[in-house]
């Protein structure tokens, strides 16, 4: 019912407002930002509630007894409870505030990782990830002689599932994949990706990234039922250097801390150390409270919005610039999944990606090129890399127009 009533009176005008940097011009032309895929833009009650912060009560938190202290402190756990309540976490003890996607993965990797990945253990990524989702996990493999699996795509982008049910065995102890795939968009089934893991072992840890889902759809993690789930704060229209690693309590409780310093200890002497009780434990050294404090904010925004407009909003942007793209002669679309999110990548028969989108600045249009941190993904497509168009909510189907045009005659000169 809610979000019946916010599809209705969604208003793309009214919403750009909220974006300042929407009123760029680049050249003298609009700003038509399409990489969203890479960095979101930021609305004025996230803006707002930072500058608040540091204007009104920027102090060190938890162990201040002024009051400020205690307000900051109050703002930074109040984050982490809507953090909790926006992907239905059982607990804010299950809240580790990191500072992106790339720490929580490798959190999880060193942590939990180094304690139940053995020599002949095997560790299952897949072709789509992003890099920070593989490194982590070969590093992980060659320090414990362990093997690291990975499950392929089809040619349309999409993972092949029963291969990735041969992969699972006997001594598979961690999967990691993404929830969509930066690069070509891709909606993994990662509800049924965990399901198969558990089939076979319980104990097989599941990881989801899940930078590129945040913003895009409703996540609710005790519905997908993996292990840990990470995300970045900048994806979802807060601010940089904050992000969020969900784990499981039972096992955030057995494993070690990732860092040590600050307020992730209980007690410390020269004859030992204890350590602080979750979340904490995982929060070594001075907190971003103002990152938590966006967030929050962010979180808020998303609400206000609600997911319902969101995705209708992007499906239409993605469906447009689809069919528009598809009557230009020498395009092909990399990525074409039936379930996929608003990205569209995309190659032009004899030009170089870059190229095409340093020419499509000069028309004010912002694209992202190249391997976007998976060149395994472009190895296996025999690519250089791909154009990239990546579509949020306040982008307008009149912008999708201006890129198309911007397009059209980037290729007529390049060529």
């Amino acid at each position: 019912m809610q979000d019946t009533l916010i599809k209705k009176i969604f208003d793309v005008d009214e919403v750009r407002r909220d974006f300042p940097i929407l009123n760029r011009e680049i050249d003298g032309k609009p700003l038509v930002y399409l990489d969203n895929a890479a960095t979101s833009q930021k609305p004025v009650s996230v803006i707002n509630a930072i500058s608040d912060y540091y204007s009104r009560y920027n102090a060190n938190i938890h162990r201040g007894v002024y009051s400020i202290s205690m307000e900051a402190s109050a703002a930074y756990e109040n984050a982490r409870i809507s953090v909790k309540e926006f992907i239905n976490a059982a607990s804010e003890r299950e809240i580790i505030f990191t500072r992106g996607t790339t720490e929580a993965i490798n959190l999880v990797a060193y942590s939990y990782g180094l304690q139940n990945v053995n020599e002949g253990s095997e560790v299952i990524v897949s072709e789509l990830e992003h890099h920070a989702n593989i490194v982590p996990w070969q590093v992980l493999c060659q320090n414990r002689k362990a093997h690291l699996k990975v499950i392929p795509v089809n040619e349309k982008g999409e993972l092949v599932i029963e291969e990735y049910k041969k992969l699972l065995s006997d001594k598979t102890a961690i999967v990691a994949v993404s929830h969509i795939s930066n690069s070509l968009g891709t909606i993994n089934p990662v509800k049924e990706i965990v399901r198969l893991a558990k089939a076979k072992n319980p104990k097989i840890a599941v990881l989801i990234d899940g930078a590129q889902a945040i913003h895009h759809t409703h996540v609710d993690v005790r519905d997908i039922g993996a292990d840990f789930y990470a995300f970045s704060g900048h994806k979802m229209y807060g601010p940089m250097g904050i992000g969020v690693l969900y784990g499981r309590e039972s096992l955030l409780e057995a494993m070690p801390p990732y860092q040590t310093g600050g307020d992730m200890i209980s007690r410390v002497s020269f004859e030992g150390t204890t350590y602080n009780e979750l979340p904490m434990k995982f929060e070594a050294g001075t907190p971003n409270v103002e990152g938590a404090v966006g967030l929050n904010a962010a979180i808020d925004y998303i609400n206000s919005i609600g997911f319902g407009a969101i995705e209708e909003q992007e499906k239409m942007l993605l469906d447009h610039a689809t069919e528009e793209i598809l009557k230009i002669d020498g395009i092909r679309i990399i990525g074409t999944s039936q379930n996929k999110a608003s990205v569209l990548s995309f190659v032009v028969n004899g030009l170089n990606a870059l190229d095409i989108g340093i020419m499509l600045d000069t028309h004010g249009v912002a694209v992202r090129t190249g391997q976007h941190c998976t060149e395994p993904l472009m190895d296996k497509l025999c690519l250089p890399g791909t154009v990239r168009a990546s579509f949020a909510f306040y982008n307008t189907k009149e912008e999708v127009d201006v890129f198309i045009k911007a397009l059209k005659k980037v290729i007529d000169i390049l060529k």
